[in-house]
């Protein structure tokens, strides 16, 4: 599975778990459907839909996944109900139903629902990168991302990893290439941006399909607003967006990726360990170079 966004995070590769402790440990935080009056449930479940391991191992990059199962009740419908009941005891008791009773049978309500409710299941896979010392998550969202983390620790009982702190900022990074007209290394600009003013009222400007080094674009720069979100291409191998939060979204690996991938093998298992080791090892020397002309990583 390809990745389309991207969260990660620095590990010392001493630190790093072998497989079989990862097997042991994720099998006592395993995945167990919601039960009763829950609202949700998570836990880690098969890494790969076609073995029953937690751990799928391809070259020296291990996966997990962590999954979630979540009941959906939409507000409106217990919203519809709640105003039918209310409605039933002020017709049969002609008096009105207080905020607290109301409350009360919002609650009774949901409880009742619940169990008829619809599931909804999603999973987040995660990569140790060993090599390089990364673990990736296929997030963007930090609170999705640091959640999956916090669980994998505390399945473990702790793990040494943290989120990357850089000597510049991606923002400053990302705005001095836009204002040069061309980023550095192997990165070159595609065509998508966000920028923001300064202040508490700052305007946003949102740029896409667009020449990023044309002059209105550049103006904007100029005129004292910073890069907050910036499309790059890796070597003609990789476009992605980087976000000023150092998280990448609308991952696209390009033809010469896939089809290196593509000529593993036929069969399931072998296109799956050949998609994960070129897709591991070619983000691990991206955000290698990445972090390289952020200044590398403040070590604290």
């Amino acid at each position: 599975m390809w990745f389309k966004q991207l969260s990660f995070f620095t590990i010392d590769s001493k630190n790093i778990p072998t497989a079989e402790l990862l097997e042991e440990k994720l099998a006592t935080a395993a995945f167990a459907p919601v039960t009763g009056l829950a609202l949700s449930s998570e836990g880690f479940a098969a890494a790969v839909p076609f073995a029953p391991e937690h751990v799928f191992t391809a070259g020296k990059s291990m996966r997990i996944a962590l999954k979630k199962e979540e009941k959906i009740l939409p507000a409106a419908v217990v919203r519809e109900v709640l105003e039918e009941k209310v409605a039933e005891i002020q017709a049969a008791e002609a008096r009105a139903v207080g905020r607290r009773e109301k409350m009360e049978l919002k609650e009774q309500i949901t409880d009742d629902l619940l169990p008829r409710a619809f599931s909804k299941s999603s999973h987040t896979v995660l990569i140790f990168a060993p090599e390089n010392g990364f673990l990736l998550v296929n997030q963007s969202a930090a609170n999705r991302s640091e959640n999956a983390v916090s669980r994998l620790r505390e399945a473990l009982g702790g793990l040494e990893v943290k989120l990357p702190d850089t000597v510049q900022s991606p923002s400053a990074l990302m705005t001095e290439w836009l204002l040069a007209g061309d980023a550095a290394g192997g990165f070159s600009l595609d065509e998508d941006c966000e920028l923001k003013g300064t202040g508490e009222a700052a305007a946003v400007v949102r740029v896409s399909r667009q020449d990023l080094t044309a002059d209105e674009v550049v103006q904007h720069v100029k005129n004292g607003k910073i890069v907050t979100r910036l499309g790059l291409v890796w070597q003609d191998k990789v476009s992605f967006v980087l976000g000023a939060d150092l998280s990448l979204k609308r991952i696209r690996f390009l033809d010469m990726l896939q089809e290196e991938a593509a000529d593993a093998g036929d069969d399931v298992a072998s296109l799956t360990a050949a998609t994960q080791i070129v897709m591991t090892e070619t983000l691990s020397v991206m955000l290698c170079e990445l972090l390289k002309h952020l200044g590398g990583l403040i070590e604290r």
